[in-house]
């Protein structure tokens, strides 16, 4: 109701001229990685002469690490994102190497934006054209035997999973759309599915021994509960991998950063991002941990812990696991 109430009003209630701007423009450099990196980069590069308050809005880089290339009987495809290539480039390459553990080759999919963005902004022609072309990019791939298609940002994640149904009235991809829906899967899935015990000695069996890593804090994405529906897998995983978990009052309480809210309504997603950090940081964890990117930076922009995708710690633990 929400998507189709979204396209009637912006037709109906046209907005300002500058709102109009603002939001084009975002489509315009946030749907093309190539033309968000290279702003982000000159943002990096000039980000010790800009004042405080614009400096915390854009991260410092961070380098990818190692990408196993090993040849495996199993391959899957990685969704690279619009923002996450060029902001978190380490997300990616850490899912390879946990992946490349359990026997799985990941590769990068052929693919561009998802059209999450163009949809969440009433452009749904711009978002059903940008599927209909990651749907033929990948397609190939999809035929040489990909069996799956990892997401490690939960707010693409959503979205993808909601092609065969968007699509669903195009005779052309429709079959496609659907088969392409069916593919998809959390990062959190695979791992659940796949992790054997012998990668991991067992969990420390008594609270005098020390557990393995930092006390984190997690922040489950509101893509991750309510749209995907994998509320509760990634601590369960991070729990057999022995973190210890701080509890967290209101866990179904969103970051602020929805997407391209955090942009077109800053006062507000602010807000909530104060009270979303003092909930976080009331139960005294080390790490804040997150499934996606947008409320990763949204977060880290202003908090005084780290704040890092769960497949990085448990990347990090398996591979002191593996050097023991």
């Amino acid at each position: 109701m929400l998507d189709i109430a979204r396209e009637l009003v912006e037709k109906s209630v046209p907005r300002p001229l500058g709102q109009r701007l603002v939001r084009r423009a975002l489509r315009a450099v946030v749907s093309h990685r190539r033309r968000f990196t290279a702003l982000l980069r000159i943002g990096q590069a000039m980000r010790g002469f800009l004042p405080v308050a614009l400096r915390s809005r854009i991260p410092r880089r961070r380098p990818a690490g190692a990408w196993p290339d090993r040849a495996h009987a199993r391959t899957m495809l990685v969704w690279p994102g619009c923002v996450q290539p060029a902001l978190a480039p380490d997300v990616n390459a850490a899912a390879a190497r946990v992946l490349d553990r359990f026997g799985i080759r990941l590769i990068a999919a052929n693919a561009a934006c998802c059209g999450a963005l163009s949809y969440h902004l009433a452009a749904t022609d711009e978002a059903r054209s940008l599927m209909r072309r990651n749907i033929d990019a990948c397609w190939p791939q999809i035929a040489a035997g990909a069996e799956a298609i990892v997401m490690t940002t939960s707010g693409c994640g959503a979205h993808v999973r909601d092609y065969g149904y968007l699509l669903r009235d195009d005779p052309q991809y429709r079959d496609k759309a659907k088969r392409f829906s069916e593919l998809i899967k959390d990062i959190a899935e695979v791992v659940t599915g796949e992790w054997q015990d012998s990668l991991l000695p067992a969990t420390p069996a008594t609270p005098s021994e020390r557990p393995r890593g930092p006390r984190i804090a997690i922040q489950s994405p509101c893509s991750l509960q309510h749209g995907e529906k994998l509320n509760g897998v990634v601590e369960k995983l991070l729990r057999r991998a022995g973190f210890t978990l701080a509890p967290v009052a209101y866990a179904f309480m969103c970051c602020g950063a929805a997407g391209s809210y955090s942009i077109l309504q800053p006062a507000l997603a602010e807000a909530l991002r104060a009270r979303k950090l003092e909930t976080l940081l009331a139960c005294r964890p080390q790490v804040i941990v997150t499934a996606n990117i947008g409320c990763l930076i949204h977060l880290a922009a202003v908090s005084p812990l780290p704040v890092r995708h769960w497949i990085e710690l448990l990347d990090e633990v398996l591979q002191e696991a593996g050097s023991a």
